[in-house]
């Protein structure tokens, strides 16, 4: 399930993480340090189970908790229509 940003959508990198701006709804969203690499390694081509597995590794979870987290930022991105399957 490889993902893009959708093409009305912007990306800017913030000391805390990402901005995104949907340019067709006017509407933003920021993103922590942690849902920025997980959208940027998803944008990279990175399954989600892969990137929740780096994850817990990372910060020492559970790897059902960080895979229903990744699961749950992937389908907060899609609901928003800020990425789409490429």
């Amino acid at each position: 399930m490889p993902l893009r940003l959708h093409p009305d959508v912007t990306s800017a990198a913030t000391a805390d993480g990402t901005v995104l701006l949907h340019l067709g709804t006017g509407r933003y969203w920021q993103l922590n340090a942690t849902g920025a690499a997980v959208l940027r390694h998803l944008l990279d081509g990175d399954e989600p189970d892969r990137v929740a597995a780096a994850l817990a590794t990372r910060h020492g979870v559970e790897a059902d908790r960080a895979a229903r987290d990744v699961h749950a930022v992937v389908g907060q991105l899609r609901a928003a229509q800020l990425v789409i399957s490429s």
